[in-house]
């Protein structure tokens, strides 16, 4: 069993689930984190990992984890994966409380986690190295139609880890983003689309293997073990059909004759 434990943000699905499942399976103490009570003890059930309800964007829920956790051991790693997206109005046309919430969960969710936990993360460094990777999106990094609110949240907080490596600097802690294009997960864009699988469909329609939560939990994984004085700034990982956000390929994949 290995020594190092790992706190996973929106452990319930998608990414953060397939991370923390990923994480037990490689013998990291994981503590999986998130709204869903139902989901973690199915989860905890499965796996033998730890578990904890909370939800991000509640302050109070935030002081309890971190309390729950300093009485429970040492920290060494922190996942910030908790987020997600809602709508694709016009700029003109969106709800402001729905760009609140999306801000709300993307990057104060990810201030508050991170804040709460640094002085763990610091205690759990010693003697060696303690990790904060962040899960951002390419939608962080290049703007599109429909995206407004999504997109400025995911800007911000890639500005905010920027911010957050070069205030650590100095500190055995890396900080770490990964920034995935398109991942087929079985919630994400059904939350985003309102629940309407007809547009889930058509947005991975004819595309040929999009990215699954899978993939980004392999990457995550090998970034948090590579050697502690290996920091992976940022990471962009999309599918081989999506060659940039307004390039996506559907159909076969060929080479040129």
């Amino acid at each position: 069993m290995s020594t190092r434990r790992v706190v996973i943000t929106g452990a319930s699905s998608g990414i953060g689930q397939a991370t923390a499942r990923l994480c037990a399976a490689r013998g990291w103490q994981v503590v999986g984190v998130a709204r869903r009570a139902d989901r973690l003890a199915q989860l905890a059930a499965e796996t033998g990992m730890d578990t904890f309800v909370a939800d991000v964007t509640q302050q109070s829920d935030v002081d309890s984890l971190r309390d729950y956790l300093a009485q429970t051991g040492p920290v060494h790693s922190l996942v910030n994966n908790a987020g997600g997206a809602i709508g694709t109005d016009s700029v003109e046309d969106s709800n402001p409380a729905d760009w609140m919430r999306m801000f709300d969960v993307n990057v104060l969710g990810v201030q508050r986690v991170t804040s709460a936990l640094l002085p763990l993360l610091r205690k759990g460094s010693e003697g060696g190295h303690a990790d904060i990777m962040t899960v951002t999106s390419t939608a962080g990094f290049v703007p599109y139609e429909g995206g407004g609110g999504y997109n400025a949240a995911k800007f911000a907080l890639h500005g905010v880890v920027g911010v957050l490596r070069l205030e650590l600097a100095g500190e055995p802690i890396r900080v770490m983003e990964i920034a995935p294009g398109m991942v087929k997960t079985d919630e994400f864009a059904l939350n985003r689309f309102g629940g309407n699988a007809d547009k889930v469909d058509a947005l991975y329609g004819g595309v040929l293997e999009p990215l699954v939560a899978e993939d980004i939990a392999e990457a995550i994984v090998h970034a948090l073990e590579l050697p502690g004085h290996v920091n992976m700034d940022q990471i962009t990982i999309r599918p081989v059909a999506q060659a940039a956000q307004h390039k996506l390929i559907r159909g076969e994949l060929k080479a040129k004759a």
